[in-house]
C-alpha cells in the first residue's frame, strides 16, 4: 500500500466509542461510530443483538447519553455544526424524534444528567449567561440555576432529587466548585477548596437512595477521587500511592470505584474496594485507555490503542469486546520518549520516526490543544500521516498540559503563550542536537490552542520555524472574546485574570497579532467559518494584516466546526496541510 492510501485507509478506517449502557438496563447502550463517514450515535442491545443507527446529521453528532431505565436516548442538535443549539431525544427501540425542551431557546451544551425518573438536567449557555434548566415530563422546563459565571451539570441522583452543579462563581473556571441542590434550587451542600484547587463533580452514586457523589480535587498537586455525602458532610478521599493524574468512576454496585491512572502518556487501571479500602492493579496493554467502564460482572470493558495499534475495545477478563465493522485502520510506528530541561522544569515529549530515510529528518511540531489536556501514546491518524509523509514528528507536553500535576497544568499565568513556547523552543533545540531534526526544516503545527502557539510562535520564534500550519486558532485574544462562545470566555477570564478590559497589556501580549510585522515564515490557516470557539472575524483581521506586510500566507475556510466529525473532511484538510509542508520543507514524497 503506497503512503498516500495507507495514512488515508487510517481516517476511513471505521471505529467506535466504549459502548455506554443504561445503569439500570445494562444490556441497552449506546455508542458513537465513524462507520457511515460521520460521527453518529447507535444504539446497541446486547440481548437481541440489535444495533441501529439513532442520528443522522450533515456535520455528525458530538454529544450523546441514555437514560439510567434505558428507554430515551439524547443528544445535542446544533446549527450546522456551530455547537449551538438544543437538545433532542428518540426512544431506544426506534420512533420519531421529540424536543427534550421545546420551550428553551437554544445554547451552547454545557452537560446533561438524566434520572430514573424520567426528570432531565440540562445546561446551556447563551449570551452572556449559564442556566441549568429541569425539564420534567409533559411540563415546561423550570430555570435551577442561573449566573453569568460558568457553570454546568455534574449530574443527578437516580431519583432526580439531589443535582450537582459545577460552577465558578468564585472567578476560576479552570478550578471550580462543587455545589449539590434539591430541585427547588436549595443549597445541601459546597465543595470549595479555595484559589488553584477546583473540585470538579463526576457523577451520583448509581443506586437507588445513595445520595454519595463522586468527585476529583486538587488538594496533593494532583486530581484525586473523593466521595462526598453532600447531606452529612462525610468526606472520603481516595489516596494513591502511584504517580500521574487520576480520574474515576463507579462500579455498578457503587461498592468500588474504577481508579484510572494517567502516568507520562499511559494510562493504568485500579479497582478500589470502598468497603476494605483495598486497591488492585488491572491489567492492560501498554498504551493509552480513552474510555473505560466497569460492568454488572464485575469485569473492566476499556478502548485502548497506543501510537503503533489502532484502537480496540478490550474487556479485563482478555477478550475483545466488540469489533468495528470494515477493514482495521494499517499500524503506524512506535513513540519514542524524551526528558528535556526547559526553564520551568523537565519537559515530557513524544518523538515519531520515519520507517524510511535517514537522519536528520523534516520535522513537525505537531502542539495539542486545550492547553487542558495532553499528547499520549495514542493511535493518530493524524501523526501517522505526517510520519508516512518523511516527516519526524514531536509533540511537546508543555507546561499548562495535564496529567503531569496541578503546579504544571497551573503553570499558565501571565505570559501565557510565550511559557508553551519557551518549553517547545527546549525541545526543538534537543532533537536538533540529537541529530534528529533537520533545523532548517522545522514546521509549527496545531489545532485550536495549538493553533494560537503556532501563529504565536511564527510571530515570537521567527527564525526557528520553516513554516507554520495553525488549524482553528486564536489571533487576537481580545477580538476572540468578544465573538467566542460564553465558555471560552469564561476560560479566557480564568487564564489571563481578568477580561480584555481589566487586562488589557495581558491580552496584547500572548496575542498573535501582536507580533505580524516579525513573521517571516510562510503559513497555512484552517478556520471553520460557523466556529464559535476561534471565530472567523480574528482570523480574518490576522490575515489582512499579514497581506499588509506581504507575509506568505494561504487560507482554507470550511463550512463548520462540526468538519471535525466528517471523515472526507480530515482528510482533505490532512492532504492540503501534507502539500504545504512539503512545498516549504522540500520533503521528499514517499510512496513505498
Amino acid at each position: 500500500m503506497k503512503a498516500e492510501e495507507r495514512w488515508q485507509a487510517r481516517f476511513r478506517a471505521s471505529r467506535m466509542t466504549l459502548p455506554t449502557p443504561a445503569s439500570q438496563a445494562p444490556n441497552r447502550s449506546i455508542y458513537r461510530s465513524n462507520a457511515t463517514g460521520t460521527w453518529e450515535v447507535y444504539a446497541r442491545d446486547r440481548v437481541t443483538g440489535v444495533t441501529r443507527q439513532v442520528t443522522d446529521r450533515p456535520w455528525g453528532t458530538a454529544y450523546a447519553a441514555i437514560d439510567p431505565g434505558g428507554q430515551w436516548i439524547y443528544w445535542f442538535a446544533d446549527t450546522d455544526g456551530d455547537d449551538f443549539g438544543s437538545w433532542w431525544r428518540q426512544p431506544f427501540t426506534g420512533g420519531p424524534d421529540e424536543p427534550v425542551a421545546p420551550d428553551l431557546p437554544p445554547g451552547q451544551p454545557a452537560g446533561i444528567a438524566l434520572s430514573a425518573t424520567g426528570v432531565a438536567a440540562i445546561s446551556l449557555a447563551s449570551e452572556g449567561t449559564f442556566r441549568i434548566h429541569l425539564v420534567h415530563p409533559g411540563r415546561p422546563a423550570t430555570t435551577l440555576y442561573e449566573h453569568t459565571e460558568a457553570a454546568w451539570v455534574a449530574g443527578m441522583t437516580l431519583d432526580g432529587s439531589l443535582v450537582a452543579i459545577n460552577h465558578a462563581e468564585y472567578g476560576d473556571f479552570r478550578h471550580p466548585a462543587l455545589r449539590v441542590v434539591r430541585q427547588n434550587g436549595d443549597t445541601v451542600g459546597e465543595l470549595h477548596d479555595g484559589p488553584g484547587k477546583g473540585v470538579v463533580g463526576l457523577g451520583f452514586a448509581p443506586v437507588l437512595g445513595d445520595r454519595r457523589l463522586l468527585a476529583l480535587h486538587e488538594r496533593r498537586d494532583r486530581r484525586e477521587p473523593i466521595v462526598w455525602d453532600p447531606v452529612t458532610g462525610e468526606q472520603r478521599e481516595i489516596w494513591l500511592r502511584d504517580p500521574g493524574d487520576l480520574n474515576a468512576e463507579w462500579y455498578p454496585d457503587a461498592r468500588g470505584l474504577l481508579i484510572m491512572r494517567d502516568h507520562r502518556a499511559r494510562s493504568h487501571l485500579h479497582r478500589y474496594d470502598l468497603t476494605g479500602g483495598g486497591l488492585t492493579l488491572i491489567d492492560t496493554p501498554r498504551g493509552v485507555i480513552e474510555e473505560a467502564a466497569p460492568r454488572s460482572g464485575g469485569h473492566v470493558e476499556y478502548s485502548w490503542s497506543s501510537a503503533s495499534h489502532p484502537p480496540v475495545i478490550r474487556s479485563s477478563t482478555g477478550q475483545v469486546v466488540v469489533n468495528a465493522s470494515g477493514p482495521p485502520a494499517p499500524p503506524s510506528v512506535p513513540i519514542q520518549d524524551v526528558d528535556v530541561e526547559g526553564e520551568g522544569g523537565r519537559v515530557h515529549a513524544l518523538v515519531s520516526k520515519p520507517e524510511a530515510g535517514a537522519a536528520p529528518f523534516p520535522t513537525v511540531f505537531l502542539l495539542h490543544g486545550g492547553p487542558d489536556t495532553h499528547d499520549r501514546d495514542a493511535f493518530s491518524p493524524e501523526t501517522a500521516a505526517w510520519v508516512d509523509a518523511g516527516f519526524a514528528v514531536v509533540r511537546v507536553n508543555y507546561r499548562g498540559s495535564t496529567g503531569y500535576g496541578s503546579t504544571w497544568r497551573n503553570a499558565l499565568h501571565g505570559d501565557v503563550g510565550h511559557i508553551e513556547l519557551a518549553d517547545v523552543a527546549a525541545v526543538r533545540q534537543w532533537v536538533i542536537d540529537q541529530g534528529i531534526c533537520d533545523p532548517s526544516r522545522t514546521v509549527l503545527t496545531g489545532t485550536g490552542w495549538g493553533g494560537y502557539l503556532t501563529l504565536l510562535g511564527l510571530g515570537t520564534q521567527p527564525d526557528l520555524w520553516a513554516a507554520g500550519i495553525a488549524a482553528v486558532p486564536i489571533a487576537c485574544h481580545r477580538d476572540s472574546y468578544e465573538d467566542e462562545a460564553e465558555s471560552l470566555r469564561a476560560f479566557h477570564r480564568a487564564l489571563l485574570g481578568g477580561s480584555p478590559d481589566e487586562q488589557p497589556d495581558r491580552y496584547a501580549a500572548s496575542s498573535p497579532i501582536t507580533y505580524v510585522e516579525q513573521v517571516k515564515s510562510p503559513v497555512l490557516i484552517l478556520a471553520g467559518e460557523n466556529d464559535s470557539r476561534c471565530p472567523m472575524r480574528q482570523i480574518e483581521k490576522y490575515v489582512a494584516r499579514l497581506a499588509e506586510h506581504g507575509r506568505e500566507h494561504q487560507v482554507y475556510a470550511y463550512d463548520a466546526v462540526g468538519a471535525s466529525l466528517v471523515v472526507s473532511e480530515r482528510i482533505t484538510q490532512t492532504a492540503l496541510q501534507l502539500e504545504f509542508a512539503r512545498k516549504h520543507t522540500s520533503a521528499m514524497k514517499i510512496d513505498g
